[in-house]
């Protein structure tokens, strides 16, 4: 097993309602919905073509500032994923430095073949990639395996649940940072699927590796218990405020403070921010929380810090617009950036990198922490080929000052971008 829980693990709550279902289409199913406010458990009647089929490896061939490199992921993917590692789709793929040369990525529920029992599903798998050069596609080295050829599960929820069980139906990372030799992963434990954007969290955990992402534990301790009834020795009691710190973002601060953004379960919630040094990450007491003027304890006094629906959070600094960018879906405008000098704001209005418009079935746009410059390099979901693409975007006129809240028009639909096809690999 990947990771170990030290303790002995019971549970005494009611069922979930809500749809339910795997990534193969066992119901309806994914990882956290599209930018268009499906959720992933209440997709099945909904006509999306991926639920009827299989993921596949299709490119968008885009006019304007962003464009479409490979997938990293799934058929057509020069990382051979479902030879190398038996994923044949997945999605989010989120990012972190982690250290030694390593970029670090997490994803979300993950295939194999979709004619084998259950689709072999995995609610994570970790891949590590030495790749520097970021402007032709990014190689993938490693992963933790179980078996040849097979990426495993690494981290496993508290009640230590396979995927698709009731109560803790899956366990979707959402943040992850290096702190020395150790590696954290924030996650949620999706309890159900609820209506379109919309899913409900037992708890959001974090889990620590010291062996470079092949094992995993999670200390009870470290989580934020969001519904009351999940029967867990050492889970701390649900509190006001937990909700929203369901999903996170990290961000290394210049000061030596960790920074972790919050945003709540589903889709249409703010960002708010908190902070800790890094030696008590796993100290739920250490971390102080912005209330709009300073730093307090208090959990529930933490100010919204980036405005509006906000999911999918990556932030990092950027040398070339000389301030911190914040990327995220916005369920109607798509994939969108806002800029700040510091982490509190004021944050910049939205600029649409990549227009629902044009690929109505985005989610998830997590930056290359190596990306430092001119040309931002992301990876990107699409719930049609449910795996994750990678994509480059030319930040040249996006300068602006922090105080400009005026969200700028989308791409799509002044005609600066299009979309002029589909490419798939041969034999789609």
């Amino acid at each position: 097993m990947a990771v170990g829980v030290a303790t002995t693990l019971s549970v005494a709550v009611a069922a979930p309602s809500g749809a339910q279902g795997g990534p193969c289409g066992q119901d309806g199913s994914g990882s956290s919905g599209s930018s268009t406010g499906s959720s992933t458990g209440s997709l099945a009647g909904l006509g999306i073509p991926w639920l009827s089929g299989r993921p596949d490896g299709g490119v968008p061939q885009l006019t304007g500032r962003t464009q479409a490199l490979e997938m990293v992921t799934g058929p057509g993917s020069p990382n051979e994923t479902i030879e190398r590692f038996n994923v044949s789709g997945t999605d989010l793929g989120i990012m972190w430095d982690g250290g030694a040369g390593q970029t670090l990525m997490a994803f979300g529920d993950t295939v194999g073949d979709c004619d084998s029992p259950g689709g072999d599903w995995r609610s994570n798998v970790l891949f590590r990639s030495a790749d520097q050069d970021l402007s032709d596609g990014m190689r993938i080295d490693s992963s933790p395996l179980d078996a040849p050829n097979h990426s495993k599960q690494v981290i496993h929820g508290l009640l230590n649940l396979p995927p698709g069980s009731p109560i803790e139906y899956t366990v979707i990372p959402t943040a992850g940072i290096a702190v020395g030799a150790d590696q954290y992963v924030r996650f949620m434990s999706v309890r159900s699927w609820d209506t379109p954007g919309n899913w409900t969290t037992n708890y959001s955990g974090l889990a620590r590796s010291t062996d470079n992402g092949e094992t995993w534990t999670v200390d009870p301790a470290t989580a934020r218990a969001n519904t009351p009834g999940v029967d867990v020795p050492g889970l701390p009691a649900v509190a006001a405020g937990n909700e929203n710190f369901q999903q996170s973002a990290f961000v290394h601060g210049a000061d030596g403070w960790l920074y972790e953004f919050g945003t709540p379960s589903g889709r249409f919630g703010p960002a708010r921010l908190a902070r800790v040094q890094g030696a008590d990450i796993d100290n739920l007491a250490a971390y102080e929380y912005w209330n709009g003027s300073t730093w307090e304890p208090d959990i529930s006094a933490a100010a919204d810090v980036i405005p509006g629906s906000v999911s999918e959070l990556s932030v990092q600094w950027n040398s070339y617009l000389n301030k911190f960018v914040a990327m995220y879906t916005d369920p109607v405008k798509g994939l969108v950036i806002r800029q700040a000098e510091q982490l509190e704001g004021p944050w910049s209005g939205t600029e649409t990198i990549l227009s629902s418009v044009l690929l109505p079935s985005l989610y998830g746009g997590f930056m290359h922490p190596w990306s430092d410059g001119r040309y931002l390099n992301f990876v990107l979901t699409t719930w049609d080929r449910y795996n994750v693409l990678y994509m480059r975007t030319d930040l040249n006129g996006l300068q602006r000052a922090a105080t400009d809240a005026a969200d700028r028009p989308d791409p799509a639909t002044t005609g600066e971008a299009q979309l002029l096809r589909i490419d798939y690999p041969e034999g789609e």
